[in-house]
């Protein structure tokens, strides 16, 4: 699976058109779990608290581009 960021030890990674709801995998010190792009919520698994905020920001911000590489 193509990974589309690291930072803070986070990888993000996506497949172009997968199942929907449109999302994002992030894997974070043994945790994953499914992002949806347009609300940056879990969708599936799980992350510490921390994490999951960072990357609900981070999609906020890359919405756009995660859209455009959905």
């Amino acid at each position: 699976m193509p990974i589309l960021s690291v930072f803070f030890g986070i990888m993000v990674r996506m497949w172009h058109d997968d199942h929907p709801p449109a999302h994002i995998h992030v894997e974070y010190q043994g945790f994953e779990a499914f992002i949806d792009i347009e609300t940056g919520m879990i969708v599936k698994g799980k992350l510490p608290g921390k994490v999951a905020a960072i990357i609900q920001d981070w999609c906020h911000t890359h919405r756009q581009e995660l859209r455009d590489n959905w």
